[in-house]
């Protein structure tokens, strides 16, 4: 998603912030929103809707004569991306009472299989529902062992039983889900290479058995356009209830994203990046829309945050920081906090602001936690409680550093890490409003030392100074 992110942040920003805008500036606007989609392997037809009713509204009376039309324009380009996606979330249609059928569709190599256990988790913790996986993809060598690994892992039933018909397998799973008690089946069907004849014919099969409430189809992010076409195949034949994105982490260009409910009439359910098992998320077209234009994604961000963050551990750390009495075991607890969040790099990009600093965020490596906890662990339980004892002595910088197997260089980052939060939380402890609005528009700035500034009179231009 970053190259058409980029693109697209740097065809709307040339407006941003002006005063007046010609039919000439909105023209070179759509030549670069245009060049943008095409490179980012966007459906042609998807291209040339999306431009005409961009130009013809950003071009309207009221942005041209309005007041910040730069901004305005920029509104309109957000609303078109987020209509383009699908305008609402959609979930998962569950039964009110019984048995809820989803049956997961999707050809080779789409990551369908990690995206069941994904969505099994999901379901589990998010809807409270006890889940029941069926195995009857017979045809990819280990599919069913790579499922009933996975089941394990996150401690959900497989069943299979090997590779026999797979009509008489989801058959006998249904019954024995019904036994166990389990409100949700979800069901692995066959993979191919490519959509043929006898693949669909089975999953036609399968339908009539289970009369599923979801078709979900699983879609290779990276695959662009070409994802729509594979969707709207499934869909023909199908009818398909929804789409979920795979491997968004890779380096995918986002044409996927932007063609597939256009072109096929799926809409996007639910997306999913990475191999562990909490990467998967609710499909928000207007959170991506917001992602693809830089503008962060706090709402998501909040979510992962209420899940993985105890509510009075934060507030507890909260304390400590404006008390000047946060140590080495309050950070630690912080990173493991934010280690159950996900990476730090996919983190940074939910924040306003931070998308732009590509380079900062592609190269945060979430092996420096570990490091860092080591370091931590290196210490005495005095040292991390008061962290001035480290600070003073040379000595124990030396001897936490060679306990940690690491040099004293990489005890100071993490020295500075600790002093970074602490300015951090009295920079915003002296903030009002405004100039919290201004941090969330350049995080950084919270980063930065106060300023200093020399004192009047006796002792001016000896170096005395105080902070602001």
């Amino acid at each position: 998603m970053n190259s058409l992110s980029d693109r697209m942040q740097m065809a709307v920003r040339r407006l941003t912030g002006r005063g007046t805008l010609n039919e000439k500036d909105i023209d070179e606007m759509m030549r670069e929103v245009r060049l943008s989609l095409l490179e980012a392997d966007v459906n042609f037809r998807v291209v040339r809707n999306f431009t005409n009713s961009l130009r013809e509204k950003a071009l309207g009376e009221k942005i041209l004569k309005g007041l910040n039309p730069g901004q305005q324009v920029v509104k309109i380009v957000h609303e078109e991306l987020k209509t383009v996606m699908g305008s609402e979330v959609e979930g998962i249609n569950y039964f009110d009472r019984g048995l809820t059928i989803i049956m997961v569709v999707g050809l080779q190599g789409s990551g369908k299989t990690t995206s069941i256990g994904k969505l099994a988790v999901h379901t589990r913790k998010v809807d409270n529902k006890k889940p029941f996986i069926i195995a009857a993809d017979v045809y990819r060598p280990a599919a069913i062992d790579q499922l009933k690994t996975i089941g394990n892992e996150i401690g959900v039933f497989v069943y299979d039983e090997g590779q026999k018909d797979p009509r008489k397998i989801v058959k006998n799973g249904i019954e024995e889900a019904k036994r166990q008690g389990a409100d949700l089946v979800i069901i692995d069907t066959a993979g191919r290479l490519h959509i043929d004849e006898e693949m669909m014919q089975e999953l036609v099969d399968l339908k009539k058995i289970t009369t599923p409430n979801e078709i979900l189809l699983t879609v290779d992010a990276m695959t662009g356009q070409d994802a729509a076409n594979i969707c709207k195949s499934f869909h023909d034949q199908l009818t398909a209830t929804g789409a979920i994105l795979t491997k968004l982490d890779g380096d995918t260009r986002g044409g996927a994203a932007l063609s597939i409910r256009e072109v096929s009439g799926i809409p996007i359910k639910f997306m999913s990046s990475g191999e562990k098992m909490d990467t998967f998320e609710v499909f928000h077209p207007e959170r991506m829309a917001s992602r693809i234009l830089g503008m962060g994604d706090v709402l998501t961000l909040i979510e992962r945050a209420e899940e993985a963050i105890d509510e009075d551990e934060a507030m507890s750390m909260m304390e400590k920081l404006a008390n000047d009495t946060f140590n080495y075991n309050d950070l630690l607890k912080q990173f493991k906090m934010i280690k159950r969040m996900g990476s730090l790099s996919r983190i940074m990009g939910f924040i306003p602001g931070m998308s732009g600093m590509k380079e900062a965020t592609e190269n945060i490596d979430d092996k420096q936690f570990y490091q860092m906890e080591v370091l931590i662990k290196s210490m005495t339980e005095q040292e991390r409680k008061d962290t001035t004892l480290i600070d003073k002595s040379a000595s124990r910088r030396k001897r936490v550093a060679a306990g940690a197997g690491m040099k004293v260089a990489d005890l100071n980052k993490l020295r500075e890490a600790l002093r970074q939060q602490k300015v951090m939380m009295k920079q915003m402890m002296k903030m009002d409003e405004d100039d919290l609005a201004k941090a969330q528009k350049n995080p950084q700035q919270l980063m930065q030392q106060p300023k200093q500034k020399r004192r009047k009179g006796k002792g001016k231009g000896k170096g005395n100074f105080r902070y602001r």
